[in-house]
């Protein structure tokens, strides 16, 4: 299982309703409860949203992200989606990974 970072914008305020803002917390907490959601919030002096999905391929993390009733109804107009290499100490911080030591080879 994956993560994927996702980030929403091009928000369109009109479309916005009391009806789809309850919807999208609903979504939040199944997500979350679910797993799926790993960290959602707004991104401080910014009109985007960051939320980091679990999945099992992008395009299980883009029908994750559609299931958002701020992007399925339109709310916000475009995203971009990644899929994050995660890097901590289990992986020893990805030192011993191919990428990183093409990276380094001649350094």
């Amino acid at each position: 299982m994956g993560k994927y970072v996702v980030i929403l914008k091009e928000r369109c305020p009109a479309r916005l309703t009391r009806e789809m803002y309850n919807r999208h917390i609903d979504y939040l907490r199944g997500s979350a409860r679910n797993g799926s959601l790993v960290l959602a919030g707004p991104l401080k002096d910014q009109d985007r949203v960051l939320q980091i999905l679990q999945a099992d391929s992008r395009e299980a993390a883009e029908r994750i992200l559609f299931q958002d009733p701020f992007v399925s109804d339109g709310y916000f107009r475009a995203y971009e989606l990644y899929e994050l290499i995660e890097s901590n100490e289990g992986n020893n911080w990805l030192q011993d990974t191919p990428r990183v030591q093409e990276q380094l080879r001649g350094l």
